[in-house]
């Protein structure tokens, strides 16, 4: 059953029930009996808002951690798995990145029934943006290009990160689709392993929407991202998943959350996917230019060029990219409501709104605005 008292952030930037029941402190109870070193849990201090999983901050003894579960569908000890090592590399590396704690036997996923549960020792910092809903802007430059900064600094220890792909599609952020000679036949071709997307596809004539929206863009910009070096980065670089030293401009970035939608991918796909997700208010489109946040843009770029420089040629290539970076999530978004939610609404909205909706708004004027702003920093 399903806390009717606890709202999770919607689609339309709304608060609605959640996809998964909120975690309760027997169920709690029942995981952390794994993990005797920490004691008893006593109480639930917070439910995360953020809807495609469950989580909260559960205080046991003098201190915190933070639990989230998965749906069995949706993440397996072994694609969990991935998430951690890959985080456990960066920690070692010098990033700031809680540490996955592993229970009794060792292991840092948990399956339980149908579903699979991680444990992390709490962040650091303040998590002034938790209650932040997707693609709103930070609050303050400095944050941007603190995280632009930061950013840099993880694909930098990423470079020594040496593992196979993904081994799940599902709520990932990936860039087969987009680096594919032709996206269409890339998906046709993948359908057979995915199921549930290949029959919300039935109802569509996807392979003409497709097409349409990525051709404006695909052709010039496909020669030069099968080029990129291949590099794992963390999908979801947006503001809500940073803690910080205080709310200040000049604030610390403290510790870098959520890597659930890692991938082997290339650097420029995070740094556009963190300008897509930070300096763009989706669901405020009808602003016009108010809802687009050039400064924001721009000060990820700046950061982001500290430590990792970018040239011209390279800062065309971020711009052209940008109206595709989020094709294969999109497509993901639309496989899990559709064949693990069973929301055909909410499918409609990701196909429609997100994945072909925000690859259209890049034609407006104030699309085009962004992506001259992009070509014009330095």
């Amino acid at each position: 059953m399903i806390d009717s008292t606890h709202l999770a952030h919607g689609l339309a930037g709304d608060e609605t029930t959640p996809d998964w029941p909120a975690l309760t402190a027997a169920e709690v109870a029942t995981v952390l009996a794994r993990y005797p070193q920490l004691g008893q849990p006593m109480r639930i201090d917070w439910h995360s808002p953020r809807p495609l999983s469950a989580a909260a901050l559960v205080a046991v003894g003098d201190d915190s951690v933070f639990i989230k579960r998965h749906h069995c569908s949706v993440r397996t000890v072994a694609t969990l798995s991935e998430e951690h090592r890959f985080m456990t590399h960066l920690r070692g590396n010098g990033l700031p990145v809680p540490k996955v704690l592993r229970d009794v036997d060792g292991h840092s996923g948990i399956a339980l029934g149908d579903w699979t549960y991680e444990v992390h020792a709490p962040a650091a910092g303040i998590d002034i943006y938790r209650e932040t809903i997707s693609w709103e802007p930070p609050s303050e430059c400095g944050h941007a290009r603190t995280a632009g900064r930061v950013l840099a600094e993880l694909h930098d220890a990423a470079e020594s990160y040496n593992a196979t792909q993904r081994n799940t599609h599902i709520l990932v952020a990936r860039s087969e689709l987009i680096c594919a000679a032709d996206p269409v036949a890339a998906l046709q071709a993948q359908l057979p392993q995915r199921p549930g997307l290949a029959d919300y596809l039935i109802k569509r004539d996807w392979q003409t929407e497709l097409r349409q929206l990525i051709t404006p863009w695909h052709a010039t910009l496909q020669p030069r991202l099968v080029t990129q070096p291949r590099l794992w980065t963390h999908g979801d670089w947006h503001v809500s998943n940073l803690c910080w030293s205080n709310a200040r401009n000049d604030a610390r970035l403290t510790d870098i959350l959520d890597f659930g939608l890692c991938a082997a991918n290339f650097a420029l796909f995070d740094l556009a996917t963190a300008i897509e997700r930070n300096a763009i208010a989706w669901l405020e489109l009808d602003r016009g230019d108010a809802a687009v946040h050039l400064d924001i843009a721009r000060a990820l770029i700046n950061g982001y060029a500290e430590i990792r420089p970018l040239d011209s040629a390279t800062l065309e290539l971020l711009a052209n990219l940008l109206p595709l970076v989020h094709v294969d999530f999109a497509v993901s978004e639309v496989e899990y409501f559709h064949a693990i939610t069973h929301s055909t609404t909410n499918a409609d909205v990701a196909w429609e709104a997100f994945l072909c909706g925000h690859a259209a708004w890049f034609h407006s004027p104030s699309g085009q605005r962004l992506l001259q702003a992009i070509r014009s920093t330095g």
